[in-house]
């Protein structure tokens, strides 16, 4: 007897029961975990909501090693707060990845074979404390825009988990604009280190949003399925819009001499994007991607005992409920 697989075309009421999902889609109803829906649309969530959460997770490495170095009280302890609220981000976001059928230890396995993809923005050093400011406003600025609008996703556990994230990236993007406003008003050292970090990140922060519409094949589905509400390239302007002036005013230099002001359109237009080091550094070639790798599956062997001791104890819990 062959079974069927519920949620494949092959399903002989597929066609009534997508009808009825897009119409719930287009209505603005949340899908729910015990809800029908397409085969696809559970693969791309689960491929989304883990390559998020692993990103979360990852992203805690390149500011957590400035975390010994801070320059001051004060400084440690913002800087503490921000990766410990990354870590709680990976926590929302696999608890939500798992209510589509997924398992933590499927996701965590996939993220340290390095089978599994996280933002290509962790791949990159940082090499002085300025990078903290810079990500902290350019980084989290980006991630806040895509956040944002997956805020409004049709998935259910994926959009709560996102309103959260988004109010707390909030606060990671105005400590970091407030350090880097801090520094461009600075000594003339401060300036310089500064305008280094902004050279180094700034394409790398227009990469974050992903490629261009034309080049990105899944994003017709995910809009059709209320999984994104914006496409990369609208994102991504929008960041620019917003970013763009407020550098500028901080006299600081943009690196990229085709940068210009559309007065039709209202927008600022970037120059060509180095989309060939965008791919290098996705197909784990970039400066740091087995540094972050070797990282993760140290901690991971690390917190072995912790995970070991955590399973003995819910056994003896349940053996002692059962007595």
């Amino acid at each position: 007897m062959v079974k069927l697989r519920i949620g494949y075309p092959e399903d002989p009421d597929y066609g009534e029961r997508l009808a009825e999902f897009e119409a719930r889609i287009a209505r603005g109803e949340k899908i729910e975990p015990g809800d029908w829906m397409p085969a696809e649309y559970r693969r791309q969530l689960i491929r989304m909501i883990s390559q998020h959460a692993h990103s979360e997770w990852v992203g805690m490495l390149p500011e957590g090693a400035w975390i010994p170095r801070a320059p001051s009280i004060r400084r440690k302890l913002i800087l503490l707060a921000k990766v410990q609220d990354e870590a709680g981000h990976g926590q929302y976001l696999y608890h939500a990845a798992e209510t589509l059928g997924i398992t933590r230890e499927e996701m965590v396995e996939a993220l340290l074979s390095g089978r599994a993809k996280y933002s290509n923005i962790f791949n990159y050093p940082t090499l002085t404390w300025a990078d903290v400011g810079i990500i902290g406003w350019l980084v989290d600025g980006m991630a806040i825009k895509n956040q944002t609008m997956l805020a409004q996703c049709s998935y259910g556990p994926y959009s709560r988990a996102m309103v959260r994230i988004c109010a707390e990236e909030t606060f990671h993007h105005k400590q970091g604009k407030e350090a880097v406003l801090l520094y461009a008003k600075g000594s003339r050292k401060q300036r310089q280190m500064v305008q280094d970090a902004l050279n180094r990140w700034w394409w790398p922060t227009l990469m974050m949003a992903g490629p261009h519409d034309s080049d990105s094949p899944h994003t017709p589905l995910l809009l059709r399925w209320g999984i994104k509400t914006k496409t990369n390239d609208q994102v991504r302007q929008e960041f620019l819009n917003e970013h763009v002036p407020e550098l500028l005013e901080a006299g600081l230099t943009i690196p990229d001499p085709h940068l210009r002001y559309d007065e039709k359109t209202g927008n600022w237009i970037h120059g060509p994007i180095p989309w060939d080091e965008f791919w290098k550094v996705i197909n784990g070639e970039g400066p740091m991607n087995r540094h972050r790798l070797m990282a993760r599956r140290r901690a991971h062997e690390e917190g072995r005992w912790v995970r070991e001791a955590l399973e003995a104890y819910a056994k003896r819990q349940l053996a002692q409920a059962a007595d």
